[in-house]
């Protein structure tokens, strides 16, 4: 039940599907007695998705997710496993392809297939299985891990957890095949501004692991005033950063999460 709920509160969570309803909305009254009010929705909504598009709120929303949790320092001490998040992959197209096909998040496997070779000793586990709602996509771990096999990881190393939808079952499923113990060194691969609910997750599930963010999408702080030229970018950097602060609340109501805003 969690997982079509979540489906549909990420749909409306995202600011440019809320604003484009809103204005469809607008423009269906404009037809009826509430014309006038209909009118003023399909305005704000134009007047919004100029606000969301091109000015700095996306890289606002997003620079205190990434700042959360520092890059990872590798002080040469063995790791017993990496643990990979899925949404690095487009399984579908990877597919009907033939090749593996990466997409915004490619630093997820590049960034983790060089930490694994500088390990040679930990075991590697892609969590991603198909997180199609309406229609299958296919499981992330099959290109996942064919794309570690070719970067010249052995198959003997690698595990594919592939029923996960969400970050929750990712912690789930994944504590379920590592069977981590006490005092071994996991670390978590995802990106910087995901990091935040994913460690919360983890630690929910009892699963110790130590932070290792990539993907990152702003230089910093000094990024939070920057705007946008074009409204493509800048609506798809407040979609992402919007869908991550919802899912922090909505994961910590709903006792997901360790804590709302999990730090270090």
């Amino acid at each position: 039940m969690f997982f079509p709920v979540s489906k549909l509160l990420g749909f409306f969570a995202l600011p440019s599907n809320a604003v484009m309803v809103l204005g469809l909305v607008g423009l269906a009254l404009m037809a009826t007695r509430f014309a006038r009010l209909g009118r003023g929705l399909a305005v704000a909504s134009l007047v919004l998705l100029a606000v969301l598009g091109w000015s700095p709120l996306g890289n606002a929303l997003m620079v205190p997710l990434e700042e959360r949790f520092p890059p990872f320092r590798d002080d040469g001490r063995p790791i017993a496993g990496i643990v990979i998040l899925g949404g690095a992959t487009t399984p579908d197209v990877s597919a009907a392809r033939g090749e593996v096909v990466l997409n915004e998040a490619a630093e997820r496997m590049t960034a983790a297939a060089a930490l694994a070779l500088r390990h040679p000793e930990a075991r590697v586990i892609h969590s991603g299985g198909d997180p199609g709602f309406l229609y299958g996509e296919g499981s992330e771990s099959v290109p996942a891990l064919r794309l570690l096999r070719e970067l010249g990881l052995p198959d003997e190393r690698l595990v594919g957890e592939d029923r996960s939808r969400n970050t929750v079952e990712n912690a789930l499923f994944t504590k379920a095949i590592a069977r981590p113990k006490s005092g071994e060194r996991w670390l978590l691969v995802t990106s910087a501004y995901h990091m935040p609910r994913a460690i919360g997750v983890f630690r929910r599930a009892g699963f110790a692991v130590e932070p290792y963010p990539v993907d990152w999408r702003t230089v910093g702080p000094a990024d939070a005033l920057r705007p946008f030229a074009s409204i493509g970018d800048g609506l798809r950097r407040t979609d992402t950063a919007m869908r991550e602060w919802v899912g922090l609340l909505v994961y910590w109501l709903t006792g997901k999460s360790s804590e709302l805003f999990p730090a270090p």
